[in-house]
C-alpha cells in the first residue's frame, strides 16, 4: 500500500468536494480548483475526509495512487490556505517594479524585462523582492520558475534572480599565476 495515499484527507470547514466521472472539483474560500481523476483509482468523500484506493495493485495503479491523494491535498490546501513563493534579486543596478499581474525588472541587459502572470497568480513585490502566491501550487511554482529563468544567479558573486533561501554554490574565481 503506498505511505502517502493511503492516508486520508481532512477536510477543512468551508471546503466542498465533488467528485465526477473524470474530474474531481474543490472549491473553498479562496476559489475552486479541478483536479483530474486518475484512472483505476477511486475517491470517496465520506465523515469530512477524502480517502483514495485503488482497484489492484499492478505498477501503473501503484505509481498513481500517491500521486492522486497528493493532487487533491494540494487543491484543499490551496482553496483554504493558498500557496506562495518568495524570489530575491541580487545585484548591482538591478531594480524591480510593479505588481498585481505584471512585473518590470531591471536585470543588466539593455532593455527591461517585463513579465505578465497568468490568470490566478498575483506578484508582490517588496524591495527586491517578488512573492507569488495563489490557490493552484502548480501554477505558482511555474511562475516562479520562468521568473528565475529570466535571469539565474551565476556562481562567482550570486548575482541574479534565486529563490528565498537558496544556497548559491560559489566558485573562487581565476587563480594567480605564481
Amino acid at each position: 500500500m503506498s505511505r502517502i495515499g493511503k492516508l486520508p484527507i481532512a477536510i477543512p470547514s468551508g471546503v466542498t468536494i465533488t467528485v465526477g466521472d473524470d474530474a474531481i472539483s474543490v472549491a473553498g474560500g479562496k476559489g475552486t480548483l479541478s483536479v483530474a481523476k486518475q484512472p483505476d483509482i477511486s475517491v470517496a468523500v465520506a465523515d469530512n475526509q477524502i480517502v483514495v484506493t485503488r482497484k489492484d495493485d499492478e505498477a501503473p495503479s501503484k505509481a498513481k495512487h500517491g500521486l492522486q491523494r497528493a493532487l487533491l491535498n494540494n487543491a484543499v490546501t490551496g482553496v483554504t490556505k493558498g500557496f506562495e513563493k518568495k524570489l530575491e534579486i541580487n545585484g548591482v543596478g538591478f531594480r524591480l517594479s510593479g505588481g498585481g499581474q505584471a512585473i518590470e525588472m531591471a536585470l543588466g541587459f539593455s532593455h527591461p524585462v517585463k513579465y505578465q502572470a497568468p490568470a490566478g497568480v498575483q506578484l508582490g513585490v517588496n524591495k527586491m523582492e517578488i512573492t507569488v502566491s495563489g490557490i493552484d501550487k502548480q501554477l505558482v511554482g511555474q511562475v516562479a520558475a520562468e521568473i528565475r529563468s529570466l535571469k539565474k544567479p551565476e556562481p562567482y558573486k550570486g548575482k541574479g534572480i534565486k529563490y528565498a533561501g537558496e544556497q548559491i554554490l560559489r566558485k573562487s574565481g581565476k587563480a594567480g599565476k605564481k
